[in-house]
């Protein structure tokens, strides 16, 4: 079966017309003879709105009872059933009542896609997954309904339906969105004029967005190479070179001219790995790009230009931005460089070639590495050179009658070979000019001098030298080529190690400078920082080194003490001790620089996360403590004092039941003004840390009948069943009190009122386990940690049912009597909270 195609209406607020426009588009499909039906549509009473819906097909709504109230939702299976080629459904971010066939609205969609029906929705940006918390930010509105981003980029179209500021506000005072009651308070809250254009302007970048990636797919899929300036995209080429800063900064220069234009930054590396840039330098180059709103890709190519370019091409690019040449003038001479290169073959791509500090300094190669072969294969060739000729030319002056000198030249091209093999370019070309000197003077005619008589003779002499310097050269590039690969693998096993090791999550500095010591056996690596800087009118005076970290051995104290040292950045210093490190391994070691330095700043983030999480914690408790205050204590304050000032009142003559009510209303009221208050300062003094419990073994018949007295006239409501014969547990008994208090109270309060609350307690090992049983609604699992989070009344619907502390506190009050307080779902229906403690080592 054909899936349906899914088409969307993105608004940037309530209002702006997306269920009108929903509806319109459905008129014209069943106009076009289309089979079109409504499957669910909020008209919110708009009178223009539900006039659309006349001639429409209706899809009755599914009714569903959720805590004794009524709800109505889509009929999935009604629809599916029903079979239309179209069905028009609103609201597609919104969240279906318990019981119903899917947790969310697009999930429901998702159904009838796959049934072949096509849907037309709507939704807001404010639903948008990864838009909620800048919406928050923006209007001070949490939005709870969300909508991954996902489901709604897969939509086979989407159209943004937009209105200003000022055209969106008119309506709504005409009372074409909200009734007359309410346009006032969203005038001046959510509707403001700064509102409304911050969220339009999300809009219309999140759909910019989705038609970008629209264009990526129709350009590859139709083969278009050619740049279509249909947005700014600014790229800069980075070598790995100390002038990439500035391009980087440059680059963001231009693009900032253009609102919306993007930027990136590529770096070509070789396809072999043996050349690449600087590892620091390119770290530091892609924190930057990124700080600055910018992306980094990297891409592999011998051709330099050719890889600019295609990147550029592929991203639809419209200006690239390239360093001015850092080569010599002879160099200039000899090739035309990368940034001529690329201009000439650019086509309609923009090129900036921006100078530098660094113009005309020359690369920094690294110096010359070692021989391509040993010293002893080297010494032997040298051997074999000096020492070969000489004993080949007494050998074949004993058979000088029995061969042909084209048979001697071969045979001295065949040692030559083997001198080439052994000892490389170098001997290979000395034994080829001493034999062409023994052969002319022992063996060719006129034999005992340097004349050659025969032209033929002089052609194959020569002939000699150049074969034998050819296969000498082959023999070394092959060798040191060789050598390379076998550096270039070492390196990579090195990196991939690197890698393996920042994956696995043991990217801490001091782990990150172990493998360091241990990769190049050395004796100490050190990780410096700069604590003091030369002052601009004083550079002579010193800098002082901080060790942030060491692995192993005597730390360096400055980058002087060391044998090698890496420059990360301005502040930081590798530094290691042992031997030299060979230049071949500097590219690797600035690889490591670079990681560490990357691990300290994210070890750094976290210290200072962890140190702002108690304050942010503290914050969050504060305002969770003036929310609570302002609505939870303010009920018993007012209804104790309005009590009291009645009482005190001498105008009236209240009778002795009337007085006797007053008093009781002002008893209870403060009783619980009272059991607030002291939640909130044990709850406070848990945080702290400061809360001390008195343990001692404590018997649970004798504390559980007293807590179920404390419940008051609730206590007729819990059903008790505590064996006697339970040992005793380790408890503060206060405190377990208030615990079993907390949970009872809760559980009443949840259970249908037919319903009795049930406690009872078992033995488990070496503990006790006390169980609270209630058949109320019960919670879905993933909200069995956050009902233990302060100021949380999960399914409550009234400000009279406390603070939220109850939970909180209980779990609080266990784990510091050493016990623990989880929930578990009743068999049946319901929750169940389960208290475990230790049971104690001393009878009682």
């Amino acid at each position: 079966m054909t899936r349906g195609r899914l088409r969307v209406y993105l608004g940037a607020a309530p209002g702006v017309g997306k269920t009108y426009a929903m509806l319109s588009e459905g008129r014209r499909a069943l106009e076009r003879g289309r089979d079109v039906v409504v499957g669910l549509v909020e008209t919110y009473d708009r009178p223009r709105t539900a006039a659309l819906l006349d001639g429409l097909e209706l899809i009755p709504r599914k009714t569903l009872v959720y805590r004794g109230a009524t709800f109505t939702e889509l009929d999935v299976d009604a629809v599916i059933e029903r079979a239309p080629k179209v069905a028009l459904i609103d609201e597609l971010a919104h969240t279906n009542v318990p019981g119903s066939r899917n947790a969310k609205r697009w999930q429901d969609i998702d159904d009838l896609l796959d049934a072949g029906i096509d849907v037309i929705s709507t939704v807001n940006i404010q639903h948008l997954e990864s838009l909620n918390d800048v919406v928050q930010q923006i209007t001070g509105v949490p939005q709870r309904e969300t909508v991954p981003d996902e489901a709604v980029r897969r939509a086979d179209q989407i159209e943004l339906v937009d209105m200003s500021p000022e055209a969106l506000r008119r309506r709504m005072a005409h009372g074409n969105v909200y009734g007359p009651e309410k346009v006032s308070a969203a005038l001046s809250n959510y509707f403001r004029v700064g509102n409304l254009t911050a969220l339009r302007e999300l809009a219309l970048l999140w759909v910019a967005g989705r038609v970008d990636d629209q264009l990526d797919r129709y350009r590859a899929d139709h083969g278009i190479s050619a740049t279509w300036e249909a947005r700014e995209r600014v790229v800069v080429a980075l070598t790995g070179g100390p002038e990439g800063d500035t391009l980087v900064r440059r680059a963001a220069r231009i693009a900032a001219r253009t609102k919306g234009a993007d930027l990136l930054a590529v770096h070509v590396t070789s396809s072999d790995g043996l050349a690449g840039g600087d590892p620091v330098n390119l770290a530091r180059q892609r924190t930057l790009v990124e700080s600055m709103g910018g992306s980094y890709h990297q891409v592999v190519g011998d051709d330099t230009p050719g890889a600019l370019l295609e990147f550029a091409r592929g991203v639809n690019a419209t200006q690239l931005v390239l360093g001015a040449s850092r080569r010599g003038r002879l160099a200039h001479i000899l090739s035309r460089g990368v940034g001529v290169e690329t201009t000439a073959r650019s086509g309609s791509i923009d090129v900036h070639m921006i100078t530098h500090d660094e113009v005309k300094k020359g690369r920094r190669h690294p110096t010359r590495t070692r021989a391509a072969l040993t010293r002893k294969r080297r010494l032997s060739g040298w051997a074999m050179a000096v020492a070969g000729m000489p004993a080949l030319t007494a050998i074949l002056s004993v058979f000088r009658e029995d061969l042909s000198l084209p048979s001697e030249i071969l045979i001295f091209l065949l040692l030559t070979v083997g001198v080439a093999l052994a000892g490389g370019m170098w001997p290979a070309i000395t034994a080829a000019v001493g034999g062409s000197l023994l052969l002319n003077w022992f063996f060719t005619p006129p034999v005992g001098g340097l004349t050659i008589s025969d032209p033929e003779n002089f052609f194959a002499l020569i002939a000699f030298v150049v074969v034998a310097v050819a296969v000498s050269t082959i023999v070394d590039i092959a060798a040191r080529r060789t050598r390379e690969a076998a550096r270039a693998r070492a390196d990579a096993e090195v990196l991939s190690t690197l890698a393996g090791h920042v994956l696995r999550g043991e990217a801490a500095v001091p782990s990150l400078l172990a493998r360091l010591r241990e990769t190049f056996g050395l004796s100490s690596v050190t990780l410096l920082e700069r604590v003091g800087r030369p002052t601009p009118d004083d550079q002579s005076q010193p800098k002082d080194w901080r060790i942030v970290a060491t692995s192993d051995g005597a730390p360096c104290t400055s980058p002087s003490d060391a044998d090698t040292d890496v420059v990360i950045d301005d502040d930081l210093v590798l530094t290691m001790r042992g031997h030299l490190l060979d230049a071949a391994d500097r590219g690797v070691v600035e690889a490591f620089a670079a990681e560490t330095a990357v691990a300290l700043r994210q070890q750094r983030l976290e210290e200072e996360a962890e140190q702002a999480k108690p304050l942010a914690e503290a914050d969050k408790m504060r305002t969770a403590l003036l929310a609570a205050v302002s609505h939870d204590l303010r009920t018993p304050l007012a209804s104790a004092k309005a009590a009291v000032e009645s009482l005190g009142n001498t105008e009236i003559a209240w009778s002795e039941s009337d007085r006797a009510e007053l008093l009781a209303t002002a008893d209870e009221s403060l009783v619980k003004l009272d059991r607030l208050v002291t939640n909130l300062l044990d709850m406070s003094r848990l945080q702290a840390g400061v809360l001390g419990p008195a343990l001692q073994p404590v018997a649970l018949e004798e504390v559980v009948p007293r807590a179920v007295d404390d419940l008051g006239p609730l206590h007729d409501r819990v059903d008790g069943d505590i064996s006697i014969g339970l040992p005793e547990v380790v408890a503060d008994p206060a405190l377990l009190e208030r615990v079993l208090v907390n949970l009872m109270s809760n559980a009443v309060r949840h259970s249908p009122p037919d319903q009795q609350v049930v406690i009872t307690a078992s033995r488990h090992g070496e503990h006790v386990q006390i169980r609270v049983i209630d058949r109320g609604p019960g919670l879905p699992p993933e909200a069995y940690d956050r009902v233990f989070l302060p100021f949380q009344r999960l399914g409550d619907r009234d400000n009279h049912s406390g603070v939220g502390l109850g939970l909180a506190l209980s779990r609080g009050l266990a784990e510091a009597m050493d016990g623990t307080l989880v929930p578990e779902e009743t068999p049946g229906g319901g929750l169940t909270m389960t208290l475990t403690l230790p049971i104690s080592a001393s009878p009682g």
